[in-house]
């Protein structure tokens, strides 16, 4: 199950982050990259930091667990576990690709405050304001629970704060000033990672 982990890991990486942006650079001319902004040690910064570093940690839990360096936390280590494990990635590896597809030309991977975007609303936005984050933690909780080693579940951790820290602190704050009322009354319609919960 470790190899599958790792095998499954490598795929969101590829798929999710490199073939997207490739494809993007095709279509638009440019990455989708923006990098991490604010101040080192600042909010903004630490999202953007914390994101590569989880992302990071992911990828070392399988390969650590696989070479013996790491051990599974022995609760958590079990077949149901692992199998759960490997569904909910699959399946999130499938809900970022396809989160990723409705976003169209607005996709990017951190925010550029110069930049204006299309507020997206419609597919799987018009649910959920933020599924491809969402989808991203399903992938990371499945890789978490195929090798529930201390690295993979603090990887886990990390990815989910600094989600919460680059919608709250950097994402939002954007949206609001660039689109205004509109951006105000889609979240006051659509959930923030999940259906109706997180509505303002």
């Amino acid at each position: 199950m470790t190899v599958a982990a790792l095998v499954l890991y490598l795929l969101f990486a590829a798929l999710g982050f490199g073939w997207r942006s490739w494809s993007q650079y095709r279509r638009t001319g440019s990455t989708g990259f923006r990098g991490i902004h604010g101040r080192p040690g600042s909010l903004e910064w630490l999202a953007g930091a914390g994101f590569v570093a989880a992302i990071l940690a992911g990828l070392a839990a399988p390969l650590l667990q696989l070479f013996g360096i790491l051990a599974p936390v022995p609760v958590l280590d079990a077949s149901w576990m692992r199998a759960t494990g490997m569904t909910a990635a699959v399946a999130g590896i499938a809900a970022t690709l396809y989160s990723q597809r409705d976003m169209g030309e607005s996709w990017r991977i951190g925010v550029d405050p110069g930049e204006t975007t299309t507020l997206v609303r419609q597919g799987v936005f018009g649910m959920v304001r933020n599924p491809i984050f969402t989808a991203m933690l399903i992938v990371a909780a499945g890789i978490a629970l195929m090798t529930p080693n201390p690295l993979a579940l603090g990887a886990f951790v990390v990815l989910l704060v600094t989600i919460e820290l680059q919608v709250r602190v950097v994402e939002e704050p954007y949206l609001n000033d660039v689109h205004g009322q509109a951006y105000r009354d889609y979240c006051g319609a659509v959930g923030r990672f999940v259906p109706h919960i997180g509505r303002t």
